[in-house]
């Protein structure tokens, strides 16, 4: 999931809002580039919740384990439910709203409140990024000499 994050943010955003840069002028409007994304995020979103339930699941399974510190395994599980939550409100808040106003029209997609939410959708993605990145480390065992 980190790597598909990272590509839609790096790569496939600004193609997707800036074609101009890469064909000409005319092709896309920013509103239609942003129906666009809109879907690509869509079908990411479901990953992204697929991936975080699997991933607490995995995580209540394995602090049955005693080979591994229950701190630590106590500290996996509650990023991996933060993550899921965070999934959850940017999949069924933060999309459906955007995908509500953009139904709306251009003009609605010009609002305060859009880039309110648009802001907020951004934040709240980058925050599950970071927790991911703080989950996949916490995987790796650290040998004590």
């Amino acid at each position: 999931m980190i790597g598909i994050e990272l590509i839609i943010g790096i790569v496939v955003a600004p193609i997707i809002f800036y074609p101009q840069n890469f064909i000409g002028e005319g092709i896309l409007s920013h509103f239609q580039s942003g129906i666009l994304m809109t879907q690509i995020f869509i079908k990411m979103g479901q990953l992204l919740i697929i991936i975080s339930t699997i991933n607490v699941l995995f995580e209540i399974l394995s602090c049955f384990k005693v080979q591994v510190k229950f701190q630590l395994k106590f500290s996996k599980l509650i990023l991996s439910i933060l993550i899921l939550i965070l999934s959850l409100v940017f999949v069924f808040y933060f999309t459906n709203q955007i995908i509500s106003m953009q139904t709306l029209g251009e003009q609605a997609t010009s609002s305060s409140d859009f880039a309110s939410i648009h802001n907020a959708s951004e934040i709240t993605i980058k925050i599950i990024l970071i927790m991911q990145i703080f989950l996949y480390f916490l995987s790796f065992k650290i040998v004590k000499k």
